[in-house]
């Protein structure tokens, strides 16, 4: 088993050197939250709530600029047919940050929540909050394998020649010991090593001009790309999943609730953005330089990366047989950054909610900070042992993650929107768009996982291929209709016209309040959503006999939500029974 000593040596200083820096970051902060007296796992979730405005933009870039977004750009610039003009994740994500700052950051940061799950608790109950979970969990996992997966293979190109487990158990050994470090740590990103490499990649006499393989094919389709008629509405489909499903994410409001005010949030979202814009111009650039070369007149053989079916490895390709080898380590250590700077936040994100919104509020609401504090170290051990399972046993973790981030999209978005700017909907609003959400997505199919479809929306095609090991001709279902908004809007839909027919039924006394079984209606003010007041336990009382009652805001519900405008709602209602009072 050959190991490449010098790439062994770079990858362990440099990890060394994070890891010192994590521990001092730690060491600095090990008192947080205890001094002022203030909740020590609040403190840790957010970050104190004192993050600054240099440090916030780059961790907020680091967000989305991870190894999948890195790779990603590249592949898909490289690939044959589709070019830049496929390469949709650094607009996407650059407009989700724009759109996530002028609409959801400055409602989510002054309202004090600790997670994204906070307000879909507090409006629609802790077990509708436990359902809204599990997609945002899925997220969370299948994101971190994914771009564990990207770092095993720009390390099985360009530095390491041993198995993929030794590989990639090197940083995903890191990621986790990071994570478990009670502080949160500025991963500033090494961008920078990917533009160094450029130059030496660009100027290498096996590529030819990429301004003149742009628009013409010399050895493979230009590198711009185009989209074809037929294919327009996929793209719009798919453009629209990242720009408006990259928002309702924890990874993201966690750096939106450590802000220091609503506007900051909103601030760091917009140099986020354009963050996201710069470090993505490396990747397409080595996209387009993949596209641009003799491959050979190289190292790497007589055949082309895509006839090899290695499309998506082609920045640690063009890394490792275009630069010199210490330049290759200089990009490995960016792609290396960014997959820490992102797997470890997911996996911090991930055990943060379930520790918050499910243990503590679930299960355990007289939990101590020391007992939550415990919760989410385990929960990072075990969610990071799921990751890595999943990064070097599962051949689909991409797929995994396309469905997960379509489910993030139709699912937990139009819940967002529904709990932060539409008044009046309800649990059984809740359930029923996410039912209709998750119906029409999962009928649709899924290419990437073989699921195939049992909904046929317009313009399906059957498409062929040729499996690259077994050389058997393999039939997938397209679905070109942008069926992912369209079942993201029925999820939106659903809620609201759910939650006011319930609402409708309810108080205009065709049903009785007895049926209110998720009590979200007539029992609103129950302990299931909110301990405010106390209700007679009745199960004949008429609607007519419901006195309005002045809410008695309890310390344990002040204790877990600061959302003083929800908790001020009924006083300031027209049924209040002071009204017209002088």
């Amino acid at each position: 088993m050959a190991i490449h000593v010098e790439g062994l040596v770079a990858i362990i200083l440099f990890y060394v050197l994070i890891l010192f820096v994590g521990i001092w970051a730690a060491w600095k902060n090990k008192n947080s939250g205890n001094a002022s007296g203030t909740d020590r796992c609040e403190t840790i979730m957010v970050g104190g709530r004192d993050i600054g405005l240099f440090v916030g933009a780059f961790t907020m870039t680091a967000t989305w600029v991870g190894g999948g977004y890195i790779n990603g750009t590249a592949e898909n610039v490289f690939l044959p047919g589709y070019g830049l003009a496929w390469a949709q994740a650094p607009f996407g994500y650059s407009l989700s940050l724009v759109v996530g700052g002028l609409f959801f950051a400055k409602p989510m940061r002054s309202k004090g929540y600790v997670t994204m799950l906070d307000p879909f608790q507090q409006i629609y109950g802790k077990r509708m909050g436990g359902l809204l979970f599990i997609p945002a969990l899925m997220g969370e996992i299948f994101w971190s394998a994914a771009i564990l997966s990207a770092l095993e293979m720009s390390l099985s190109m360009s530095a390491l020649e041993f198995n993929i487990t030794n590989r990639a158990d090197i940083s995903i050994y890191e990621t986790l010991s990071f994570k478990l470090l009670p502080s949160l740590k500025v991963i500033i990103k090494c961008n920078w090593e990917l533009w160094i490499s450029v130059p030496f990649a660009m100027f290498n006499p096996a590529v030819l001009d990429i301004g003149k393989t742009a628009v013409q094919k010399v050895y493979q389709e230009p590198w711009l790309g185009s989209i074809e008629s037929s294919d327009i509405m996929m793209w719009l489909d798919n453009f629209c999943l990242l720009m408006l499903g990259g928002i309702p994410w924890q990874v993201y409001f966690q750096r939106v609730l450590s802000s220091s005010s609503a506007t900051y949030a909103q601030v760091l979202s917009f140099l986020a953005a354009f963050g996201c814009l710069v470090m993505a111009v490396p990747s397409v650039l080595i996209g387009a330089i993949g596209a641009s070369t003799a491959w050979n007149q190289t190292t790497y053989g007589p055949q082309w990366p895509q006839d090899r079916h290695q499309s998506d490895m082609i920045l640690p390709i063009v890394l490792q047989h275009l630069c010199p080898p210490y330049i290759s380590f200089f990009g490995l250590g960016a792609v290396s950054a960014a997959v820490m700077s992102s797997a470890d936040s997911s996996i911090l994100s991930a055990s943060s909610m379930f520790a918050r919104n499910i243990y503590h509020q679930a299960f355990r609401q007289q939990a101590s900070d020391r007992e939550i504090l415990w919760v989410m170290r385990i929960t990072i051990f075990v969610f990071g042992a799921v990751t890595t399972a999943m990064a070097l046993l599962t051949g689909t973790v991409y797929g995994l993650w396309y469905l997960s981030s379509d489910l993030v999209y139709v699912i937990i978005f139009p819940q967002l929107l529904c709990v932060l700017f539409i008044r009046g909907t309800n649990t059984y609003g809740s359930v029923a768009g996410y039912v209709f959400g998750l119906l029409l997505r999962i009928g649709g199919g899924e290419p990437y996982l073989k699921l195939p479809p049992f909904i046929y929306y317009p313009w399906w095609e059957t498409i062929g291929s040729v499996h690259p090991l077994t050389h058997t001709e393999e039939y997938t279902i397209v679905q070109k209709f942008p069926f992912k908004t369209v079942s993201m809007i029925s999820s939106f839909l659903g809620n609201v016209l759910f939650s006011y027919l319930a609402k409708y039924l309810f108080e205009s006394g065709l049903l009785p309040p007895k049926y209110d079984f998720l009590e979200s209606v007539v029992a609103k003010h129950s302990k299931e959503n909110m301990d405010k007041t106390t209700l007679v336990n009745d199960d004949n009382i008429v609607l007519s006999e419901l006195a309005p009652v002045k809410p008695r805001h309890s310390i344990a519900h002040a204790a877990v939500f600061i959302n003083k405008e929800a908790l001020s709602e009924e006083d300031s209602s027209p049924d209040s029974p002071n009204d017209g009072e002088d």
